[in-house]
């Protein structure tokens, strides 16, 4: 792991760490196959992942239905935050040798240190803390249900269950897909965001490796933990353990073609091509002013509603605008760092 940024200011900002692995790509792996409502937005075609399906063995696929079922891949990345896991074979000893309680306890959302005594309550099997666990979490889509089959389930089977599904992705899935390159990949990016690191303040650094999500400091987290993913791009994936946010961000597309070092990043073309635009220009400025709504913009330019939209519709998937509270902001931050991604393109080193 590397502490890429550190502060003196007291409690203004997180250090910013980056940690990569073929273990975190294999349990997203998991959680992609499984996600049927999302899969056709993933940046490999469905033609991939349906070519998976029917290379792998019934065995992988029946645990594959229970991940859909139960959203087992969140106890996955639970478990794999637990140690700097390198290889399968010592994330199965892992896993073999946890007690039933631990393996609940880790297995099991972290919501809060205030709620932490009813995670650990609810794992030791009280009836009790596991619906008051269910009930905070009401609002999560999977939480509740999830909680409730950790808390419910043997945990032989659950074990036995876990490193199936893990070792049989590895094996059939991972192996199969050059790994090697995969790693490179990874180590590239992750090279890249150190590089970076030098230029950009924590938080500008993940706003501009997760492109475009603004994390602002919290009181009770003390670090961001950002981890390089290639199987679930375009998308970030967000999640909490004790005292650190944790995003699996898509790796940029410099780092898939490192013999290719004309290719920029994928943002950094959509932005410079959003900001291409007499229209959209105008429409920056504007927001640099102040937040508007759609009406707003469209009496201040004159310009029809449906070319308005159309127009802003291009600067929120470049990242420069955000809608909040219904409202069109400028994202100033992503405007401010394209200088320095354009310095990083046309000198990487």
């Amino acid at each position: 792991m590397n502490v890429l940024n550190t502060t003196s200011r007291k409690r203004e900002t997180y250090e910013v760490q980056l940690e990569y692995s073929l273990l975190w790509e294999c349990a997203l792996g998991i959680a992609a196959v499984t996600n049927s409502p999302l899969i056709k937005t993933l940046e490999k075609p469905q033609e991939y992942w349906e070519q998976v399906k029917s290379s792998i063995s019934d065995d992988l696929l029946n645990h594959l239905a229970t991940v859909e079922e139960k959203n087992t891949w969140k106890s996955l990345l639970q478990l794999l935050h637990q140690e700097e896991f390198t290889e399968i074979k010592h994330f199965i000893s892992y896993i073999t040798e946890l007690s039933e309680t631990d393996l609940k306890y880790i297995c099991l959302p972290f919501i809060g240190q205030k709620y932490d005594e009813i995670r650990l309550r609810a794992a030791i099997g009280q009836h009790v803390a596991a619906t008051e666990l269910m009930t905070l979490t009401k609002d999560n889509p999977f939480f509740p249900t999830y909680i409730e089959f950790i808390c419910d389930v043997n945990a032989a089977y659950l074990k036995e269950h876990l490193i199936a599904v893990m070792k049989g992705w590895f094996e059939q899935v991972i192996k199969n897909e050059k790994p090697e390159e995969v790693t490179t990949y990874l180590k590239t990016d992750l090279e890249s965001k150190i590089h970076m690191s030098k230029r950009m303040s924590p938080e500008a650094l993940v706003e501009w490796a997760t492109g475009g999500i603004i994390y602002l400091p919290e009181p009770s987290i003390g670090r961001v933990l950002l981890i390089p993913q290639y199987v679930y791009r375009p998308w970030n994936i967000e999640a909490d353990i004790e005292g650190t946010k944790v995003f699996y961000y898509p790796i940029a597309n410099e780092s898939i073609f490192p013999n290719k070092p004309h290719i920029p990043n994928n943002f950094l073309v959509l932005r410079y091509k959003a900001l291409g635009d007499e229209v959209r220009l105008r429409m920056i400025k504007l927001l640099y002013e102040n937040t508007l709504t759609l009406q707003d913009i469209t009496n201040e330019l004159d310009i029809a509603k449906s070319t308005v939209h159309h127009h802003l519709k291009i600067l929120r998937s470049a990242r420069l605008v955000e809608i909040v509270n219904g409202v069109y902001c400028l994202k100033k931050n992503a405007l401010k760092s394209l200088p320095k991604e354009m310095e990083q393109y046309l000198n990487p080193r």
